[in-house]
């Protein structure tokens, strides 16, 4: 019996079972004191591994995202911002939105949760085992720029693409000349009614034209930002100024 047992934890190690193998005293005790059949012995003990596995990939999932921080819905002031509407952005975590292909714009002046709340829900994503990445719209216009310049850009873009959900925050916040709005554009074209987007913005759709420089492209990219897409548009004060303002009153 002794060497049944320890060939067991030999052959757990090889197979790198490590919570079954951490756990193996407990599941036999367990089992003999119950009177557990096999299969539910074999149950509960591989349900260790299973849970531990699909952490470890959670978490593996969020940090590839390369979110800014962690911030989640529980942790915005709807309160504070009474434009925004919990119950749909509740919704969007049920990740619907990415089942049928759809974008959410997040529109509104600077410090008003926008980040935040596309954060929220790509981590939602994430943690669904859906593949997600954030990124800064001047980061992803470089990146973009630099696989031209080194004749990889169409395999930049299948990068960008694959991704289930892409989050590209701070559209406007510096200006675009025409031929990076061109890359913009392909990227945005790639994923259109194949994959969600979602984008966060300061500027109002009908400036798009001033912000990539050019009113056709700005119209292409925006028809198909928008045709599949729930935008949302907060009205509020500024979170940094609230924190500011705070500090000063303490």
């Amino acid at each position: 019996m002794n060497s049944s047992y320890q060939q067991l934890v030999k052959n757990l190690e090889y197979l790198k079972l490590k919570q079954m193998h951490e756990h193996l005293d407990d599941i036999i005790d367990t089992a003999i004191s119950n009177q557990q059949s096999f299969v539910e012995t074999l149950v509960k003990w591989t349900n260790y591994e299973i849970d531990r596995r699909e952490q470890n990939m959670v978490r593996s999932m969020v940090k590839v995202a390369a979110f800014p921080h962690l911030k989640e819905v529980k942790d915005f002031d709807f309160e504070f911002q009474p434009s925004v509407n919990k119950q749909q952005i509740l919704d969007f975590t049920t990740l619907r939105f990415i089942e049928d292909k759809e974008n959410i714009v997040f529109l509104g002046p600077s410090g008003v949760g926008k980040t935040h709340l596309a954060t929220s829900i790509g981590i939602a994503a994430a943690k669904n085992r859906n593949s997600t990445y954030f990124i800064k719209c001047h980061e992803l216009i470089q990146h973009l720029k630099k696989a031209r310049v080194e004749n990889r850009l169409e395999a930049r873009l299948k990068h960008y693409r694959k991704y289930k959900l892409l989050i590209i925050d701070e559209i406007g916040y510096l200006p675009i000349d025409q031929e990076d709005a061109k890359l913009f554009f392909q990227l945005i074209d790639m994923r259109y009614e194949k994959k969600s987007t979602i984008l966060t913005t300061n500027v109002n759709f009908k400036q798009w034209d001033e912000v990539f420089q050019d009113s056709k492209l700005a119209n292409a990219i925006l028809d198909r930002v928008l045709h599949h897409a729930t935008v949302v548009n907060i009205i509020g004060d500024s979170y940094r100024i609230k924190d500011h303002l705070d500090k000063e009153n303490d």
